[in-house]
């Protein structure tokens, strides 16, 4: 057809020249075609290189997997200890992160049956759309680096394995069905089996693998539209699977050469942004000097009282925006001495403050003996010493039945809180409560001894605590009119005392001497007749301290309610919820007695030490709990969860815990934390945030104690408070509604230096966290992460800051 064509053209030229002219048109066409056959020849030939060396291409391919994943697991092995920050799951099984994989839902489940302080929508689920969406940004940022079936990745090889990369192996196997059900799915979206499948395996976790695989599907939409060259580079910055599964892979493997990827250029550079930030911290200026409390030292606040009648002036007052300074330390602080030496003596330059030794040392409260303060053991009625005075309230009441029937009592005005303090002795936890007035620092001494406390007083809001959950309220001259405007200060006792429950009173009114003290206990008698309360025992004074003490016990049914001639004081209508607390308005009424079986406060928990391990009579089946399960089931597997990983704090976080006293859990959910450390000689502040599932009730069943709190405002105690601090996944949830600096540098306030502050959270927190602490001069003692979930632990320094900011509205 070649030669026609010329013909045609030659029609019109000498025919002499017709035929040479023909012959070698007819010769070019042959070269040319030749040409092009080599020319494929050799493009086709360069695709089968490997064929070459006489291996077989799929050995070839696992020999290069195994090249590029055996450094990654011996580094491993040699440095499991080593911070880790990526987004990478690491190379842990499915069921050893189960444990983790709890925690995270406490925050981003449904609550169930659960209700929070804020008394809101349902918090949890709202929380579990936000936890999505961070982890979708996340994934985006991470790139391809995030491995699915939890398996060892090649590439660029900057995914950390952590310590547990061995054990992993045999189990791989379970995980693969997640992969091959990922794999169908890209097949089907894309259309090409093979690059889907090398693609699938690059997924991130369980929760978020949908999201990644998007992103590895437009990668490879991108590279169907490129050269096979080009289709080569994008696998690579995928992360391969192991070897068992390198079977998968159509596409030889390659490595980026030279070039690195954009995922990693762009994260590197974010990484590098937020670790430069700097933290311009300075020191707190205020009237209250190292013992500022931000919300009971708000003087511009008080200033604008309209009225101190009810102690306004000592109740909280938070300012709008939060300290962002760090408060000083006094002046020659000493690390604390250790319990139980510390409930006898502390150092002196500790808490400078001779005031209260000056006022109350004939009752044997506190004492100046050169360097050190000493606590003789008395109170205001017991001044030759509380053990007796204990043992006393027993004898007179043997229902109470100390360490066993009555667990956890309330302290009403506990001064240095002696009492409190040798309860320990007896199995008791006692929550101390006293405001900071006149009585200088009394609750500052109860904390540097080892005893816990609380600065709050007796006002015009509810405690911080649920209803019906102390065994015993003591009040040992604690200074409350109780009988005054209706009785509504005892009315709140009322609320937060167990049906059932005591109220121990030993003030001057029961053995009285004045006139005053007839009147007073006349009008107490009358009020607690009206509240039902029956009057169990009224001593003589005691042969050792001179007091007499009177027990009334709270009704366990609602006859006397409604049995009485008059209503008063009247019952709480059935709209008032006695668990809500914060920052809620007194009342004058009374709250019925729960008769339903099933319901919290109509039966005593168990007595201890069973009711630690128990789950209360009221949980059932049919509500579901914090992490999604029947709520008997999640206290179960949160209380496992917890012994597991206490147990690994104990042996591998190297914290001396002898030195250990005062600890506080930042986000309690069922006190699996507090019961997992009952062993260790040391007390847990179990704090349930307001916007969390309410589940204080449970930790009180549980013969523990605690009390709500919003971490955007400052926590009612001393600087200097706690030896440890715990803080399971709180501040991802915080940062959303609060100033971060603020709420760390109230942590600071609450820790005393070469305290510890443990933080459990994802990585983009924990690693936003460890630069803010590392620039106030921390020591980063352990980090870890897997899973984009991360462990902190990092030890306060004796650091403080040179510059200054007067605090304004804290100067009186």
């Amino acid at each position: 057809m070649a030669l026609g064509k010329y013909s045609r053209i030659d029609n019109n030229n000498n025919t002499r020249r017709s035929s040479s002219s023909s012959y070698c048109s007819t010769v070019t066409i042959v070269v040319f075609l030749g040409l092009c056959l080599v020319g494929i020849w050799m493009m086709t030939s360069s695709s089968v290189v490997p064929d070459q060396n006489g291996e077989d291409p799929a050995q070839e391919k696992k020999n290069q997997l195994q090249d590029q994943v055996t450094p990654v697991i011996n580094d491993s092995n040699g440095g499991s200890n080593t911070p880790q920050f990526e987004d990478n799951p690491g190379d842990l099984p499915e069921d050893a992160t189960k444990g983790d994989t709890n925690v995270s839902l406490a925050k981003d489940d449904g609550t169930g049956n659960l209700s929070t302080q804020e008394n809101k929508e349902n918090t949890e689920e709202t929380k579990l759309d936000e936890s999505k969406k961070d982890n979708e940004q996340s994934n985006f940022e991470g790139g391809d680096k995030n491995n699915d079936s939890g398996e060892n990745s090649g590439g660029q090889g900057d995914a950390e394995e952590n310590s547990d990369d061995k054990k992993s192996a045999p189990e791989e196997s379970n995980e693969k069905p997640d992969s091959d059900e990922n794999d169908k799915k890209s097949d089907s979206d894309d259309g090409e089996k093979k690059p889907d499948e090398n693609s699938s395996e690059n997924n991130g976790d369980k929760v978020d693998g949908q999201i990644e695989g998007k992103v590895d599907q437009n990668d490879n939409r991108e590279s169907d539209k490129s050269s096979g060259e080009a289709k080569d580079n994008q696998s690579s910055n995928e992360v391969f699977p192991s070897g068992s599964q390198s079977e998968l892979l159509s596409e030889t493997m390659t490595q980026n050469g030279s070039f690195s990827t954009q995922a990693t250029e762009s994260k590197t550079e974010k990484e590098a942004q937020l670790s430069s930030k700097e933290y311009s911290w300075k020191l707190c200026n205020s009237t209250a000097g190292p013992d500022y409390i931000p919300c009971l030292d708000n003087w511009e606040a008080i200033r604008h009282l309209p009225s101190t009648k009810h102690y306004e002036h000592r109740e909280r007052h938070c300012p709008e925006e939060p300290p962002t300074c760090l408060v000083p330390l006094p002046e020659g602080y000493k690390c604390p001495i250790e319990w139980p030496k510390s409930r006898e003596k502390v150092w002196y330059y500790n808490v400078p403050h001779t005031k209260l030794a000056q006022i109350k040392g004939h009752q044997n409260w506190v004492k100046v003996t050169g360097e050190y303060l000493t606590f003789p053991g008395g109170g205001t009625q017991f001044k030759h010493g509380a053990l007796h005075y204990i043992d006393f309230i027993e004898e007179s009441v043997p229902d109470i039945a100390w360490g066993k029937h009555s667990c956890v009592i309330l302290d009403v005005g506990c001064g240095v809180a002696s009492f409190g303090g040798f309860l320990f002795d007896r199995n008791v936890l006692a929550m101390s409560i006293a405001p900071k007035d006149e009585h200088e620092a009394q609750v500052q001494f109860a904390l540097e001894r080892g005893i816990p406390a609380v600065s709050a007083v007796m006002g015009t809001k509810r405690l911080p605590y649920p209803g019906r959950v102390f065994d015993i309220v003591h009040c040992a001259r604690c200074r409350v009119p109780w009988h005054i405007e209706g009785g509504k200060l005892l009315l709140e006792l009322n609320r937060v005392l167990r049906p059932g429950g005591f109220f121990v009173w030993s003030a001057t009114p029961v053995y009285p001497k004045i006139p005053e003290d007839v009147e007073i206990w006349k009008a107490m008698v009358e009020l607690t007749k009206a509240m039902c309360w029956e009057l169990v025992n009224k001593t003589g004074k005691d042969a050792v301290n001179r007091v007499a003490v009177a027990t009334f016990k709270k009704p366990t049914t609602n006859d006397c309610y409604e049995q009485r001639s008059q209503q008063e004081p009247p019952l709480c209508p059935e709209s008032d919820d006695p668990n809500a607390a914060w920052n809620v308005p007194l009342q004058t009424c009374m709250h019925k007695v729960p008769v339903d079986a099933s319901e919290r406060g109509s039966q005593w928990p168990e007595q201890w030490p069973a009711r630690l391990e128990k789950s209360p009579y009221w949980l059932l089946s049919s509500q579901v709990g914090v992490y999604g399960k029947a709520v008997p089931e999640d206290f179960a597997a949160d209380n496992e969860h917890w012994k597991r990983v206490v147990k690994s704090y104990i042996r591998g976080m190297g914290i001396n815990w002898s030195s250990v006293r005062n600890v506080m859990d930042m986000r309690a959910v069922y006190g699996g934390f507090a019961v997992a450390l009952k062993d260790l000689n040391l007390w847990i502040m179990n704090v349930v945030p307001i916007d969390s599932p309410d589940t204080l009730p449970i930790i009180y069943e549980r013969g523990l104690f605690g009390m709500y709190h919003d971490w955007c405002e400052s926590f009612s105690t001393y600087p200097r408070s706690y030896d440890l601090l715990h803080a399971d996944h709180l501040f991802s949830n915080v940062k959303k509604r609060c100033n971060l600096v603020a709420v760390v540098a109230e942590v600071d306030r609450m820790l005393r230096p070469e305290g510890k502050l443990i933080i459990r959270d994802n990585v983009e927190t924990i690693s936003e966290l460890e630069n803010m602490l590392r620039s106030m001069q921390w020591e980063v003692r352990m980090t870890y992460s897997k899973d984009k979930e991360g462990l902190l632990c990092v030890q306060k320094s004796m650091w403080r800051p040179k510059q200054v900011e007067t605090i304004t509205y804290a100067i009186a």
